[in-house]
Formats: C-alpha cells, structure tokens, sequence
C-alpha cells in the first residue's frame, strides 16, 4: 500500500508522525484495532485505542482526555449538545445470545425475548425448563443450571440488548428498562465483551450477550432469536444488514439511530450501530480523529466484513464527510 503523509505533522524540515487515541466500546474493538494496524502500516501514524466500555468512552469524552470516544449507545441530540459534542456511526454489528452447555455441543438453539427476558429475570434456572422445550422441541436439553452472564462495566452492548429487551418484554420495561448500565435481577458480570466471552466459556451452563466476532472466534453457538415477524433468524451479514436497511440516518439529529427489533421476515432482532464522540471545542484532536476514520471509510471496508461487520453505505459516509465539514471537524 502506498504511503501517504497526509496526518504527519511537519515542523521545518522535521516530519512528526501523529499519535491518535480513543477509547470506549469493546463491541467494534476488534475492527478498530485491524484498522489502526493498517492505518500505520500505510501512514505511519498511530492510533491508541483502549477497549473500556462505551460508559467509560463516554466519560473520557466528556473530560476531553481522549481524541475520541467510542459508544455502542447513540447520545441523543439533547445530550450531544449539554456536553458539547458531534456523533458518527462506523460500522454496524450484532449482539448474540452465546452458551456454553456440553451436551448440547454446537447445536443451535432458538430462544425468544420471552425466554431470554426469562433467564436474564431469574425465572427460567435450568436449561430443560418447558418454555425452552417447547422453543426446541426436537433438541434434548439437559437437567443444567443456566449460569447468567452479564456486563459489569457500563456498555453499549448493553444497552443494545437491554433496549431490544424493553421493547419486546413488557415486564423487563416495566422492572429494569434500558441503559449501559442496568440493575441486574440476577447473574454474574464480565468486564467488556471479551470478560463476557471467556465467563461463559468457562462456565457450564452458561449463557451471555457479546458482539457477534466474539461468539465467533471462540467457537461458541449463537441462538436463533426470533423477530418481530416471528421468525427465529440466526446473526449473519445477510441478517444484519436487513436490519441496517431500516435506518434512517439524519446527521441533523447528529445520527441518532436505533436499529433493535426491526421489520422484516430475515431481519435480525438485536443489531445496532457503533458510534465515534468528538469533542467540539477541540477541532485539532478531532481532525486527527476524522483523518483516521476518513482513511477506515475509504479503505477499511474490507476488513470490517473479513471480521462479520457491516460497513455504512457510501451514501452515509458521503453524509458524515458533510457532516465533519459543517462541524469544523474535517481533516
């Protein structure tokens, strides 16, 4: 790839390659960090990102300690603008419901908000309970406590999944609601999706939420979860992007946009967006952010469909370059 010196600093003679940081969600971790490796590889500058959560993205933001925060959970326009702050999609992912029960092996499993609102309630405790049986009928599930694993640290894994729960499971809207942080009725917590990942890897009988490449590169099953035209749809790109398809992206409302329980017959019901925060006040910082995420968008597709994401349309990235212009933001 050929090198550019398009985000190097020059003093007189001297060239000073950048140093960008961020840190936040743990949801597009794994395509963040492909895209700085190949950001460096082409442009010599860096990109320092830290998988902490996108309530602690949120927070470093908000204090200006990072060039940009990382959030699975969109702030609304009214939030954006209290803390002074723009808001962009990169890419959009899928939340699984992952196991981990030995006698199962890799079977698939469909599970409904009911059950999962259920088992993340406390009221379905083993995997043969009836409801599960008559979701899987023809699957023999064994007489094993369902051990809950949860996210400990604020997410918008979350939230993603706490928002799809409150739309489809009256109860949990009622007792519990939606956030990065919620009060957990039961379960154990994991730190991030990877915390999440290896507590139910290591648990039998587990059951967790993580982003979808977590799922995957540690060979653990994703249900089936059945849509709001009810059909039981397993997390795919093909599924995925049925939901993305819904979206109607506004950047007047700085791209507020939530893509949980969509319509559609091969739609997958837990899918969401992950958003970059930059700092208004800050144009210098946030213009070495764009510079990165300009590149991404002009030569990271790719790589963000080798790891299962989906990346945003042309037409939208076209809308975002427009967006970081009228904002002062561009690189």
């Amino acid at each position: 790839m050929k090198k550019t010196t398009l985000a190097l600093l020059t003093f007189g003679t001297i060239t000073i390659a950048m140093e960008i940081t961020g840190a936040g969600a743990t949801f597009p971790q794994p395509i963040y960090t492909r895209w700085a490796a190949e950001f460096y590889k082409a442009t010599g500058n860096k990109v320092n990102y830290q998988g902490i959560g996108s309530g602690g993205g949120i927070r470093q933001i908000i204090n200006r300690t990072v060039d940009f925060g990382a959030s699975d959970a969109p702030l609304e326009p009214e939030e954006l603008n209290k803390h002074g702050l723009l808001q962009f999609p990169t890419v959009i992912g899928a939340v699984v419901i992952t196991y981990n029960v030995p006698e199962l092996g890799k079977t698939v499993l469909n599970l409904d908000a009911k059950a999962v609102c259920d088992v993340y309630m406390g009221k379905i405790k083993k995997w043969n309970d009836p409801y599960l049986k008559q979701l899987n009928p023809n699957v023999n599930l064994p007489d094993r406590s369902i051990v809950v694993v949860h996210r400990s640290d604020g997410s918008g894994t979350t939230w993603i999944f706490t928002n799809w729960l409150s739309k489809t499971c009256p109860e949990w809207k009622e007792k519990i609601g939606y956030g990065t942080s919620v009060k957990w009725p039961t379960g154990v917590g994991g730190k991030g999706n990877p915390g999440v990942t290896n507590y139910v890897k290591r648990s039998q009988g587990g059951i967790g939420y993580v982003e979808y490449i977590y799922a995957k590169e540690n060979n653990l099953p994703m249900a089936r979860i059945k849509n709001r035209e009810g059909v039981f749809v397993e997390p795919s790109i093909k599924t995925v992007q049925s939901a993305a398809s819904y979206a109607k992206w506004d950047k007047s409302k700085h791209f507020y946009q939530v893509l949980t329980d969509q319509p559609g017959k091969n739609t997958y019901p837990i899918a969401g967006a992950t958003f970059i925060l930059l700092a208004k006040d800050q144009p210098e910082r946030s213009k070495k952010a764009t510079t990165f995420f300009k590149w991404a968008y002009q030569n990271g597709d790719k790589y963000a469909e080798e790891l299962h994401y989906i990346p945003m349309p042309s037409n939208v990235k076209n809308m975002i370059f427009e967006y970081w212009k009228e904002h002062g933001v561009a690189p």
